[in-house]
């Protein structure tokens, strides 16, 4: 029987030399592997209270959509600066390669809701972690983060879970 990881393509020297990079686009291309995933990123979750899930900008609008529409609550974006056509709420974040913005509509969560925030892959964290610092922002109750893959090697598990943030990963790869 067939894990999530069989269905992850890795392309080596991608989108720098030195970095292996982890193509989770076989996983979605496949019916059975991406039910497997949305499956198994749901399974924590039984019988918890969310009120909207929330994905990160580009993959996680993937899953997130998927596991909103399982759990029927609502979804919301976190876009990168410039994408989301009303008022927004900004978050600067230092990333793998570089810098960036991230954006949330302000009134995209109400105080008091509970959140599941959803990635494809989680490395340094950065990304999750300026994602959630908006939804903190706007009083939001993050009920976990939860990705396909976790990148050990570069700390982000270990960086939102300093913050207080549960972490569910489907599996993990060694490097960058």
């Amino acid at each position: 029987m067939k894990n999530v990881t069989d269905y992850i393509r890795t392309i080596p020297d991608f989108p720098h030399e030195g970095i292996m990079f982890r193509d989770v686009t076989t996983l979605f291309a496949d019916p059975r592997g991406f039910r497997m995933a949305i499956d198994q990123m749901l399974h924590p979750y039984a019988g918890m209270q969310i009120d909207k899930v929330v994905g990160l900008e580009a993959r996680g609008f993937i899953m997130g959509g998927a596991i909103a529409h399982q759990l029927s609550v609502g979804f919301v974006p976190i876009r990168k600066k410039g994408k989301l056509p009303g008022k927004t709420l900004s978050e600067d974040y230092t990333l793998e390669y570089g810098q960036a913005t991230m954006e949330i509509h302000d009134d995209a969560i109400q105080p008091g809701e509970k959140v599941l925030v959803v990635d494809d892959l989680l490395a340094t964290g950065g990304t999750a972690e300026a994602g959630i610092k908006l939804l903190e922002r706007l009083g939001a109750q993050i009920v976990s983060a939860s990705f396909i893959i976790d990148l050990p090697d570069l700390g982000g598990r270990k960086r939102l879970e300093a913050m207080g943030i549960d972490v569910q990963v489907l599996c993990e790869f060694e490097g960058h």
